[in-house]
Parts: structure tokens; C-alpha cells; sequence
């Protein structure tokens, strides 16, 4: 396997992404939007999650796609951020025809905890965070950086400065299966004290460089005989959720796509250790587009759905690495690289 040709969710075609995130606020953004309105399946394992249109989600409900998916900081505030990219779509007339003048978007999201993290919070009763889901949403691109943007511009993840990350998967005949992105903000850590990421098995190639971690410790084994909540961010347990979208192209039902959702959090395990804990608000969507067959025959899609959820799993371990590997110091919390390139 290797990484498509961005290592970025958008390697699957018809997904773009768009990101807004303040300064001063310390927070941001990011959505994503796929070209016409996909299938969408969600998994929730955390123990504090916030979230908006899930219940609309379940396979035994009317909808079965949605138009945008929004990550955000910001806690339960963040989740204005979907009605300035819902308010956005509805007027372009994007949206579930009802019948009504305007029709109504379908826009599901997912928030994790920044607002302890030093920035200006004094918002008043006018919290910032739907102008900048529409800002995000005026944004969308098929190139961005990873790291301090959008969604991840104000996370955490246990001892590190958190962040925004991508990762793609093709097989040998250059075919783009998966694409993940990740806000990465947990309680617990990415790394044992040495610098060596859980994740570090699972790296793929860029230009003949490991994707992360540091070529000193490629190769070395994640010391799991250290006490799972090291370098965990406890002093602050409740500041915490790691949040992201799958994307795959293929033509899943909305319980296929909540099958993948699910396995695909065994990609969150493998890259943070302690993981789904009380504190976290872990969420996973998948998103469909249904450019491709899962399967040709009905009797293949149970071993199919199972390599796509497996591949989508990979791909999340390593846009959490990616995420926390690209992102820069920032309010007194130390960078990956300023810990550990030395």
C-alpha cells in the first residue's frame, strides 16, 4: 500500500475540505463537503462526546446522506459552527428538498474542547464560532496544510501541541481507497517518553521519507509497558475529544458506512494511548460518495465492507500521527519536533 497522491482525504475524489480558524481565539473549524450529497454512517465511542444531527443518522431514519460534515473546537459553542455552513448551503439551495422554499441541509458535526487552551474567549452571548463554519465553508480546497489549522488549530493531544491531520491509502493498482481526517485533541498521548508514536508501525512512505516520527526511531517498538495514562494531559481531563471523516468512494448503505465508522476507530486505538476514555468525545463519520461498486455481487460485500473498514482504520492511525507530527508549538505547549528533533 501506499499514501494517494496528496495523503490527503481529497485523494478520494468528488471531497473537499475548507478550514477558518482565529488567532486570538485560539480556535477553529474545518468542513468537509463532498461534491454531491454522500452516504454517511457515524460511530461515537467516547465517554463525553458533543455532536449535532447523529440521532438523524441511525439506518432506521429517513436520511441517508448528508451535504457537509463540520468539525470544531470550541466545545458545545463549536457547534454553531454547523448552522453557519447549514445557513450557507441553504442559500446556494444545497440541501434535503422538503418541499419548502428553502431546501434543508444536512450537515452533522462533531466538536472537541478548546477553551481552556489561553485564548480570548470573551465572546459575550455572540460566540464566533457560525461565521467561522461559514468562513471554512467559503474555503473549501482540495490542498491544505496539516497540523495548527482548522479544527486542530487549538487541540491538544496529552503532553504535545494537538492538530489537523490527513492520510490517504491506495493498493498497488494506484486505486485511492480511503481517506481520513483528523482534529487530534485526547487526553491521552500519541508517544511513549522516547518520541516513538503508537502509530509508528503503521507509517507509510512520502518521497522515501517516513510520513512522521523521526528517521532515529523508525524501526523502534512504542514502549507499552509504561503506564497507560503517561504523558496524558490528566491535570485538564476534561479538555479533550479527538473528532474526524472518513471518506471512501464507494457505494455503502448507511449501516455499511456506520460498520466502517466503527471499525474505523481501531485506527484511533493503535495511534493513542489511553483512548474512548470518560474525558473523550471520540467520533468518527464516514462519508460515501458512491463513485465506485463495493462489490460486484451482493455475497463478496461482507468481506469487501470488512478490507474497506480495515484500510479506513490504517488511514485514521496515521492522519492522528500526522496531525500531532506537523503541528507547531503554541500557547505554551511544546511541539512533537521541538521535544524531540534535537
Amino acid at each position: 500500500m501506499t499514501p494517494g497522491k496528496k495523503n490527503l482525504i481529497t485523494d478520494i475524489a468528488g471531497i473537499q475540505v475548507g478550514h477558518a480558524a482565529d488567532v486570538n481565539l485560539r480556535s477553529g473549524v474545518s468542513v468537509i463537503v463532498p461534491d454531491t450529497p454522500a452516504v454517511i454512517g457515524v460511530s461515537s465511542l467516547g465517554g463525553g462526546p458533543g455532536t449535532r444531527e447523529t440521532d438523524a443518522l441511525k439506518p432506521e431514519t429517513l436520511v441517508s446522506e448528508a451535504h457537509a460534515v463540520v468539525l470544531a473546537g470550541g466545545s458545545v459553542f463549536g457547534l454553531d459552527a454547523a448552522s453557519g455552513v447549514t445557513a450557507a448551503m441553504g442559500a446556494e439551495g444545497r440541501g434535503f428538498q422538503t418541499g419548502a422554499p428553502k431546501p434543508s441541509p444536512i450537515v452533522p458535526a462533531a466538536i472537541l474542547f478548546d477553551v481552556s487552551n489561553g485564548g480570548d474567549k470573551d465572546w459575550g452571548d455572540t460566540p464566533p464560532y457560525g461565521q467561522l463554519g461559514r468562513d471554512a465553508y467559503g474555503a473549501l480546497t482540495r490542498d491544505f496544510e496539516l497540523g495548527n489549522i482548522g479544527a486542530g488549530y487549538g487541540a491538544q493531544a496529552g503532553q504535545l501541541k494537538g492538530g489537523l491531520g490527513s492520510a490517504s491509502v491506495a493498493l498497488d493498482d494506484g486505486t485511492v481507497k480511503a481517506g481520513a481526517l483528523m482534529a487530534v485533541n485526547p487526553v491521552g498521548s500519541v508517544i511513549d517518553k522516547a518520541g516513538r508514536f503508537w502509530a509508528q508501525g503503521h507509517a507509510l512512505e512520502m518521497g522515501g521519507a517516513p510520513e512522521f516520527g523521526l528517521p532515529s526511531l523508525i524501526g523502534q517498538v512504542a514502549n507499552a509497558g509504561a503506564h497507560p495514562m503517561a504523558d496524558s494531559k490528566l491535570g485538564a481531563a476534561l479538555t479533550n475529544t479527538t473528532i474526524g471523516v472518513v471518506a471512501v468512494a464507494v457505494d455503502l448503505t448507511v449501516a455499511e458506512a456506520c460498520r466502517v465508522a466503527i471499525m474505523a476507530h481501531d485506527g484511533m486505538a493503535r495511534a493513542i494511548r489511553s483512548v474512548h476514555t470518560p474525558f473523550d468525545g471520540d467520533t468518527i463519520f464516514v462519508l460515501a460518495t458512491g463513485a465506485e461498486k463495493l462489490a460486484e455481487t451482493q455475497a463478496a460485500r461482507p468481506l469487501a465492507l470488512a478490507e474497506l473498514g480495515a484500510l479506513a482504520a490504517d488511514c485514521v492511525t496515521r492522519a492522528v500521527a500526522r496531525g500531532v507530527f506537523e503541528a507547531t508549538a503554541l500557547g505554551g505547549v511544546p511541539a512533537y519536533r521541538d521535544r524531540f528533533d534535537r
